[in-house]
């Protein structure tokens, strides 16, 4: 699934293209969003701008409309230039929006949603996300204590609720736990304030460095782009120590640590 630095990187590039710009078409796979945009009568309104909230992908038109989307495990952006060739197949489109020679296409996306901006601003999914670790005005007081929320949930768990949290997946996760040294089985209630705000820090910094990034990594080291995330079975980069992969949570998850750094 894209992570919150791989969200706010597309956002970005749509804000770019789009704002300002008035949509000349907008055509989607889904009839319920189609209508809708009929209904609102879409097309001829400016695009006000694009932003990210965690892995959630918001475009606010003029007029009070929001189009709404979550990539999940599949779905992308792109960008293109009217006439130019599709990097995925048409069919798999959810969304198509126009602006002059400019085309944003979103593939595959099991969420796709166009809402009032007031519907939008109270939308269940939203209103309970937590911090932001990409935005610029990032609370780290107040992901702490969503974290400290969670209890006898374990960290490695804690990490990917994104009503405590916003934006961190499983690469993440993994690595910030691995380079705090800490065990993604421990439970929260065992971590002090100092660990917590040590652990956000990290995710929140690696995953900020890769906002600009062409290839994600998170280490120094030309050997490897990750620490532990999908190395499991090969030696940990530190101390030699093989790699391990754990699933849990709720659905479960793949978790990758060092049982020698992270015991």
């Amino acid at each position: 699934m894209p992570e919150g630095d791989t969200i706010w990187r597309a956002a970005r590039a749509l804000d770019a293209a789009l704002a300002g710009r008035t949509l000349t078409g907008f055509s989607s796979s889904l009839p319920a969003v189609a209508a809708t945009a009929r209904r609102f009568g879409l097309v001829g309104r400016p695009v006000a701008g694009v932003e990210a909230k965690g892995k959630h992908l918001l475009v606010r038109f003029g007029g009070g409309t929001v189009l709404h989307t979550h990539q999940g495990m599949t779905g992308s952006w792109h960008l293109y230039r009217r006439g130019s060739r599709w990097r995925q197949a048409p069919h798999l489109a959810r969304v198509v929006l126009e602006a002059g020679e400019i085309v944003a296409v979103c593939f595959r996306a099991p969420r796709v949603e166009l809402l009032p901006a007031i519907e939008a601003a109270r939308h269940a999914v939203l209103v309970r996300l937590g911090p932001d670790v990409m935005a610029d005005a990032f609370d780290s007081a107040e992901a702490r204590a969503r974290l400290r929320a969670a209890g006898d949930m374990q960290i490695g768990a804690a990490l990917l609720d994104q009503s405590r949290l916003a934006g961190v997946g499983n690469i993440y996760k993994s690595e910030a736990l691995f380079l705090c040294g800490l065990s993604p089985f421990t439970t929260v209630s065992r971590l002090d304030d100092d660990a917590l705000d040590r652990l956000i820090a990290t995710a929140r910094r690696q995953m900020r460095r890769n906002l600009d990034a062409v290839s994600r990594r998170t280490t120094h080291l030309a050997a490897a782009r990750h620490w532990v995330y999908r190395r499991s079975g090969q030696p940990c980069l530190r101390c030699g120590a093989t790699i391990e992969r754990r699933m849990h949570g709720d659905p479960p998850r793949s978790t990758y640590f060092c049982p020698r750094c992270q015991s």
